[in-house]
């Protein structure tokens, strides 16, 4: 009887309900009795009146709320509403009134503070030499409109050598995001100073090499002076130093063998371009006429290779077209700085190809060029690209390329797939140093490609590229003070392949900051992570405010921080 009678008024209810439309959704505090909800409906005294029985007849010991059987949404009154709104605009004047007192700077504002170490105003030439510091140069591409912007702006400042902050901040705002991660040392190699150092101790130490002769075969690579010494290197970040004479032009010679296979991959895939071109090291002398069991050039890394690999390149078009299209893709790999090229070599090289036309007609005899290729059109091809010139500046560019995946690392343009990057690596690692490479993957671990004018293209893959140069070769054909000095690099480094980076504690590493101190990772509050946006999880940190003495207001002075801090 009870259930019936509970039903009946469940009934009722429900009717009510249905019959009166919503109203009093948002109620003031004095007209509801309850001020922090509101009802859907509102049923008449007569249903109300059966709840109450009902109730008392159940749950005596339980008092009835004053509007059964709605349902209610809990909310904020109109007072609560009032007082939240006020919190929130006390909350942004404060946060207004802390950005104001240098509590939360913009990027450029912490900059400038890091740079002017306390002063009001900045020297540009301090700026430059801060610049350098972390290894950027003022010639990278993706400075160009904060370096046309700060010419603009000296001219305009008053004494024409010194930038305040409003000036400082228009110089630097187009590039902040890169300048903020060379100056808070989130580069790979966060202390490039110190790693420089480094590099000009090694440099000294293969100088005092005299072992070697010039290659002379070639007529035109006779005429280098011995005493030629440089060494550049390229991050994958666009860091950059160089040593010795690193402006001086050398033909590539056989390092383009590995940058034009790479563009054979790219252009066709691996799988084609290994149809005519093992991927085995031959054990033999690089001008071998010796062919693998399947008739095929063991490598592209060997003169035979080469020539086929050379084949494969823009197929059809005359060899102008091919020359053009090459140029283009190593100077887009080179950051567009130079490549030019030698027809005296060319012709030198034509001149003296005997063996290689040789190694041309066997491999024609063996059919091991693409059907329909012109032989002797390919031979010239391939001189041409041997005599293609570059200083040890540009070819470092292209060496941090393929250690950058692809991508030139100053310009940003993806240049090679990652396919033709990864097997580049590969067969540079395995056969890129003549009859030396056994020797030279067990010793130094890396992948590089020597050429007998001299030079060492040596890639240190995700870290950077390095081009040694120095034209007396040794027995094999390699520089001399390039093997040196690649051999001094990885036992001062931990760049050999299979240096363990957790256990040899012996080698530095430049990728850590501090070198080879093994620091841990602890993390640290904020004030704000409102910049954690625009710099992928890192802020500033504030440091110390320092009390200046004429007239004793505080100078922030901030630092470059991070979203941990080091212990």
């Amino acid at each position: 009887m009870l259930q019936f009678r509970f039903s009946t008024v469940l009934k009722e209810l429900s009717q009510s309900n249905l019959k009166r439309p919503l109203t009093g959704i948002a109620r003031s505090k004095s007209s509801s009795p309850n001020p922090h909800c509101f009802r859907t409906s509102c049923p008449d005294a007569r249903v109300i009146s059966k709840l109450k029985t009902l109730n008392a007849g159940v749950h005596r010991h339980r008092p009835l709320c004053a509007v059964p059987w709605t349902r209610s949404f809990c909310t904020k009154t109109e007072g609560a509403i009032e007082s939240a709104e006020q919190v929130k605009k006390d909350e942004d004047s404060a946060t207004s009134k802390r950005r104001k007192a240098g509590i939360l700077p913009s990027l450029e504002d912490l900059l400038f503070y890091t740079i002017a170490e306390g002063q009001e105003k900045i020297p540009a030439h301090k700026f430059i030499t801060a610049l350098k510091a972390t290894g950027l140069r003022t010639s990278d591409p993706r400075l160009k409109e904060c370096m046309d912007m700060l010419k603009i702006t000296l001219q305009s400042s008053a004494d024409g050598v010194t930038l305040d902050k409003h000036l400082f901040k228009k110089c630097v705002q187009s590039n902040i995001v890169l300048l903020t991660q060379a100056f808070r040392k989130k580069f790979v190699i966060p202390d490039f100073q110190s790693f420089s150092s480094h590099i000009d101790e090694l440099y000294e130490s293969a100088k005092d090499l005299n072992e070697g002769q010039v290659a002379d075969y070639i007529p035109q690579l006779a005429k280098f002076n011995p005493d030629l010494w440089a060494v550049s290197l390229c991050t994958v970040d666009g860091q950059r130093h160089t040593v010795g004479d690193t402006k001086v032009p050398f033909c590539l010679q056989s390092c383009v063998k590995p940058l034009k296979y790479a563009i054979a991959v790219h252009d066709h895939g691996t799988e084609y371009v290994h149809r005519f071109i093992g991927k085995e090291p031959s054990g033999l002398r690089f001008n071998k006429l010796f062919l693998d069991e399947d008739d095929k050039p063991h490598n592209p890394m060997v003169n035979a290779g080469a020539i086929v690999c050379t084949s494969l390149i823009k197929q059809g078009a005359s060899n102008a077209e091919k020359f053009d299209y090459v140029m283009n893709f190593l100077q887009q790999m080179a950051g567009n700085e130079y490549v030019g090229f030698s027809n005296a070599t060319f012709q030198s090289e034509r001149e003296s190809g005997d063996r290689n036309f040789a190694i041309g007609y066997y491999l024609k005899e063996k059919k091991c060029f693409p059907e329909g290729t012109d032989m002797t059109s390919i031979l010239d091809f391939y001189f041409q690209l041997c005599s293609i010139e570059v200083t040890c500046e540009s070819a470092s560019v292209m060496a941090a390329t393929l250690a950058n995946g692809g991508f030139c690392p100053i310009t940003g343009e993806r240049v090679l797939s990652p396919e033709a990057v990864r097997d580049t690596l590969s067969l540079m690692h395995s056969c890129g140093m003549y009859d030396f490479s056994g020797q030279f993957a067990f010793h130094v671990g890396l992948p590089a490609k020597s050429g007998v004018a001299g030079g060492i293209l040596l890639v240190v893959p995700n870290v950077m590229g390095v081009m040694c140069w120095s034209p007396p070769l040794d027995k094999m054909g390699n520089s001399v003070r390039g093997i040196q000095f690649c051999t001094d690099l990885v036992s001062v480094f931990n760049f050999h392949n299979y240096d363990n980076l957790r256990h040899f504690a012996k080698k530095l590493d430049p990728r850590r900051e501090g070198g080879d101190q093994r620091q841990n990772f602890r993390p640290m509050d904020y004030e704000s992570l409102q910049q954690e946006l625009a710099l992928k999880n890192t802020l500033w940190k504030k440091v110390s405010p320092t009390e200046t003495n004429q007239d004793s207001s505080t100078t922030v002075v901030y630092r470059m921080g991070s979203v941990g801090e080091r212990n």
